[in-house]
């Protein structure tokens, strides 16, 4: 299987890494605002997010532009705005407890290769088109090949 989608699109990794496992007030509020800021992104889906798979390091998230994460990470109205407030106020210059890091990637319409083989719809797949590879084309670089020709982006 392969995924498919229309257009550019942002992928955004997000992590976190507990340093100190003992200081459970500090780290525990971080871990905890994670799911509530995707709880509200699921009941917003003009907010932009595509879609996210979660691994045991990584938070991989798919968004329609940056500009609509942008708006949303900078949003005083929505749950991201306080959690960065008080991160930064409680954790991040004090310690070094608990760490957090993120990427952002720009993706053009059609820059991407995708490939899933015996897996349930995860990543990219999870967040647009989920085909079989022989709709979208047999080999990696023929599935780029065709996006860069702008017939899959």
């Amino acid at each position: 299987m392969t995924a498919e989608i229309d257009g550019d699109f942002v992928v955004f990794l997000i992590g976190m890494r507990i340093n100190r496992w003992w200081k459970v007030h500090k780290w525990l509020p971080v871990a905890l605002a994670m799911p509530r800021m995707l709880k509200e992104l699921r009941n917003k889906p003009d907010a932009g997010l595509l879609g996210v798979t979660f691994t045991p390091s990584v938070i991989v998230q798919y968004w329609r532009s940056f500009e609509h994460l942008e708006h949303y990470a900078r949003s005083h109205d929505h749950e991201h705005w306080p959690a960065w407030v008080w991160f930064n106020k409680s954790v991040r210059a004090a310690s070094g407890d608990v760490g957090i890091w993120h990427e952002t990637y720009l993706v053009k319409a059609g820059q991407y290769e995708a490939v899933y083989a015996s897996m349930p719809r995860v990543g990219l797949a999870a967040a647009a088109r989920h085909l079989s590879v022989s709709e979208a084309k047999e080999g990696a670089r023929q599935r780029l090949e065709a996006g860069a020709g702008g017939t899959t982006g």
